[in-house]
This record gives structure tokens, sequence and C-alpha cells, in this order.
């Protein structure tokens, strides 16, 4: 038996799961999935509304065994006045009589399901910005539900403003304008930088190219790397330049480049250098290769993030002997797993179990863990690690940040390599 309190919880699970989809106009799947409000059941063709709800009729031998609970339950439903409606049955049984029961809740919409949890302001706000964009801009009707955060939460300030801003860049698909020159009212750097994710994949749907932008849940630079369709390529801005930061760490080196030993340069101007490094260290935070000391014939290259590509554009980084040491959690090792995409040769330290496990007491939670189930270029022992962390083998979302590990147990590790 379901009260309207179990019906409530079973709608959250569902809206949580299926909502963008409800905003695309259908619910896949054809039946409900495991997990997912399994006793809700989509009816009328093509999986589509209404939702049929059963309410789980007991039998006479049940309703024997808790006639206080039965009765509860009809009552619970009798007072209820909530959307979409009930349909009733009568059971006559040989030792209880004829008893009418709830035995099906229909909820014909979306938005009566989004009333039922408390999300109704939102659905209707989304639903309507929908229609509108998707009216207006029906290219875009496939890339908008990705959004429903978005059409939801935006105020209409914020909206309008994105609106300007997709209005303009299909206007001028190729400008070669740098963000900031951009002439939309309320438009700036910082706006633009945190939006660019649907910008793009707005201006894709425009174009009728409705891939997504990128990779989900990604860290670090990707903006202006070389190779591939970005923001500014699909936009038809100017990337500013793709700044490389490098820490020299061998003197005969530095001499290579007027003594200096921290620079920031263009990957093409770094892809120029003259640097025969014997050792290559790409670690994934700045502080973290900030503390690097001197090493023979050594350079560390920082801060990349998932922009490691740009690493197969560096001859002296592809000749020298690369080693890899990014965080340990998921992300950490899909950075690995792509930088060894360019530099096959690529070795990584301080990614081990051991390393984990000695530093349990500083572990955080990772937020949002990466998507993928398998990384290919990953070693075996590699890849055992990141199906551990995937799986919550030691805990919920462990993540070690690499500047967290004490740094006389890395340091000599990484002065070993040497």
């Amino acid at each position: 038996m379901k009260f309207p309190e179990q019906v409530r919880r079973e709608l959250a699970r569902r809206f949580r799961n299926r909502h963008r989809g409800w905003l695309a106009g259908t619910i896949g799947g054809g039946k409900a999935e495991s997990g997912d409000g399994a006793d809700i059941k989509p009816a009328g063709a093509g999986d589509r509304w209404p939702l049929e709800v059963n309410l789980g009729i007991p039998t006479e031998n049940q309703a024997l065994r808790q006639v206080e609970d039965v009765r509860c339950w009809v009552e619970a439903w009798q007072s209820w006045r909530g959307g979409g409606s009930i349909s009733w049955a009568d059971r006559r049984w040989s030792r209880l009589g004829t008893q009418r029961l709830p035995g099906r809740l229909t909820i014909g919409t979306p938005l009566e399901a989004a009333r039922w949890i408390g999300e109704g302001e939102r659905w209707e706000r989304a639903a309507g910005r929908f229609a509108q964009l998707a009216g207006r801009w029906p290219g875009v009707r496939a890339v908008l539900p990705r959004y429903f955060g978005l059409l939801a939460d935006y105020s209409e300030d914020e909206y309008r403003r994105l609106i300007a801003m997709a209005e303009w860049l299909k206007g001028h698909p190729s400008s070669n304008l740098y963000p900031r020159q951009l002439p939309v009212p309320g438009v700036d750097g910082k706006w633009l930088e945190s939006r660019k994710r649907v910008l793009a994949d707005l201006v894709g749907g425009l174009r009728g190219e409705p891939g997504e932008l990128g990779e989900p849940g990604v860290r670090g630079g990707s903006g202006g790397a070389p190779g591939g369709g970005d923001f500014f390529e699909r936009c038809g801005l100017k990337a500013p330049p793709r700044l490389v930061r490098l820490r020299i760490l061998d003197a005969e080196l530095r001499g290579r480049v007027g003594g200096l030993g921290d620079i920031s340069v263009p990957w093409e101007e770094a892809a120029g250098l003259d640097l025969p490094a014997e050792h290559v260290f790409i670690v994934e935070n700045l502080q973290t290769g900030l503390a690097f000391g001197d090493l023979p014939g050594a350079v560390a290259v920082m801060q990349l993030g998932y922009g490691v590509e740009v690493l197969g554009r560096l001859p002296w980084a592809a000749r020298g002997r690369s080693v890899y040491w990014g965080d340990l959690d998921t992300h950490g090792f899909a950075i690995l797993n792509r930088a060894r995409r360019v530099l096959p040769g690529l070795h990584s330290i301080l990614m081990d179990e051991e390393t984990l496990l000695i530093h349990k007491d500083l572990w955080v939670e990772e937020p949002e863990p990466c998507g993928a189930e398998s990384l290919p270029s990953l070693n075996e022992a590699e890849h055992g690690v990141y199906r551990g962390l995937k799986g919550n083998t030691w805990g919920v979302n462990v993540r070690l940040e690499q500047e967290r590990i004490a740094w006389d147990y890395a340091w000599e590790r990484l002065a070993g390599l040497v």
C-alpha cells in the first residue's frame, strides 16, 4: 500500500532522473527503471503521459493482518487533495465484505507531477522558456533539456542576457573578436567565462551541430587548446593565447631561455623553445610545481588540467622521459588517460594504492566523479585504482589532492627518477 508521502518520494526520484526527458517531450525506455519509481508506469502511446501510479491494493489476507493500516491508507487517499485523479476499485471479500479501495493514481502532465513534489513553479518557468526558445530557434530543441536548471532558475535579466548573447553570435558567426570585445549589453568576461558551455551548445544547435561541447565535469584548461572544436571556434571568436606554465629545474636549461626559471608562454612559443630536457614532469596543480627544487635536465609543466593535448605540440616534451603526477581521484586518472594519448610513453607517479592509503587522514570528497567506466590508456595498476575510486572501494568519492601528500614522501620519489 502506498500512502501519499510514498508517492511523493517516488515522484521526486523520477523527477530527478527524468525531468530532462519530460522537458523534451519524451520519457525514454518504455518501462520504469529499477530504483526509479518501479511502481510508476508511463501510460499512453510513445511512453508519454499520463503517468499511472499503482497504489498497491492488498489482498484480503493482507488486509486482515493489518486492518488498522488499511483503514489509515484508505482515509489518507479519501482526504487527499493533490493533483491527478484516483481510480477507486471495489473488492468483494468473503470475510471483510465489500470495500472501496484506492487503486491507481493517474497524473496527467509533468506540471502535475512537479507540483506534487514542490517543483511546480520551477517546472512552469523551465517549460515556458523551453517552448519560447524552441519556437524561436527550432534547432536548439535537442540542446535545451541539458540546461533545465538554467531555464528553471535564471532570473529574467540573466535569461534575456543569454538570449541576446546567443542572438548576437548567431548573427555574427565569424566575428573573430576577443570575448571582451563583444558589444552585448550586460556581458563581460566573467559572465561569458562561466557560460561558455551553454552558449557553445546553443550556437551548435542553431547551426545544426548540436553535439555537446567538451567533457562533462572537467576541470582545468580547455578553452584555447589546439585542435578540435571548442567554444571559440564554434562561436567564431578569437581565443586568448593558451599559456603554458613551465618551471625549468636545471641551470643549464635556464641559460637557454635567458636564465628564466618560471615562465608562462603561449603554447606556440613554448613549442619553439630550445629545451633538450631529459625529464619532463607534468603536474596538475600549480603550487605542487612551484614546490619543485632543482633537478638535472628537468622541466615541470604545470596546471594544464584537461588541456594536456598541448603536450603533443611540444617537441622537447615528446623527446624527454615524461612523468605525470595528478590528484588521486577519478579526474586525475582521466587526465592521465588523455595525456597518454599524445605521449604514449608517459609514466605516472604517486597515483598508486599505497600512496592513497598512507594518506587516508587527508582524504576529501570528490564532488563530481568522472563518468567514464573505463579509461583505455591506463595500465593495469592505474586502472585498478581508478576502478576502486569509481566503485567506492575505500570510501564514498575518495579524493587525495596531490598537494596534500607529505612533501618529503613525494620529493624522495620524484628526485629518485632523475
